[in-house]
């Protein structure tokens, strides 16, 4: 039996286990999403080839019929990465066909969560920028006495860092490199018998 949204949705913590999100964070993308799912589609077939002729129409025998089961096809895979062998047997697809709609679907949901101002982050820069500005917004909603004495006491080139990639090396990476040449470790060898 495959799985649908009318039979998952009914149920809140299977719902959340499959796609990460609740029925209604799901609700709110679905407009989104179908909608740069028909502009796609405008554009490319099902194969990913360009679309020459008629427009895209879902035929009676679609595996993925409405766009809530094409979302929640797309939110499975992200959220547990199957084979393709078996997303096609969750959803009753052949392998080839899950492929199809994987490698269609993506674009589509990455195109969604840019419009939404949700896509990850693909630079530090980016991330830094994201994360100053939601750690400056959450200290203009609730500045404590703390966070005045901490920065005082910061230096600025440690304030401004953002995240790991700035991280100051630890001692465990400063330590000396073991020289792996044979004539090396014979010596050692040699001069740990005696």
């Amino acid at each position: 039996m495959a799985l649908s949204y009318a039979e998952v949705s009914q149920k809140d913590l299977k719902f959340l286990d499959l796609t990460s999100l609740t029925v209604e964070e799901f609700e709110q993308i679905l407009p989104v999403f179908e909608e740069k799912f028909r502009d796609h589609m405008k554009y490319f077939r099902l194969d990913g080839k360009p679309r020459v002729g008629r427009e895209y129409q879902t035929y009676i025998n679609c595996p993925l019929p409405t766009p809530e089961d094409r979302l929640l096809f797309i939110l499975v895979y992200i959220k547990n990465n199957p084979l393709q062998v078996l997303q096609g047997e969750l959803f009753d697809m052949p392998q080839n066909k899950a492929n199809q709609w994987i490698h269609t679907l993506l674009p589509v949901l990455l195109a969604t969560m840019r419009g939404l101002g949700d896509a990850p982050a693909r630079s530090l820069e980016e991330l830094a920028e994201r994360i100053g500005k939601h750690v400056m917004r959450d200290r203009q909603e609730t500045p404590s006495l703390s966070d005045e004495v901490a920065t005082e006491h910061r230096e600025p080139e440690k304030a401004a860092s953002p995240l790991f990639a700035m991280m100051e090396w630890k001692d465990v990476f400063n330590a000396r490199k073991i020289k792996m040449s044979r004539k090396t470790i014979i010596v050692a060898r040699r001069n740990a018998i005696q």
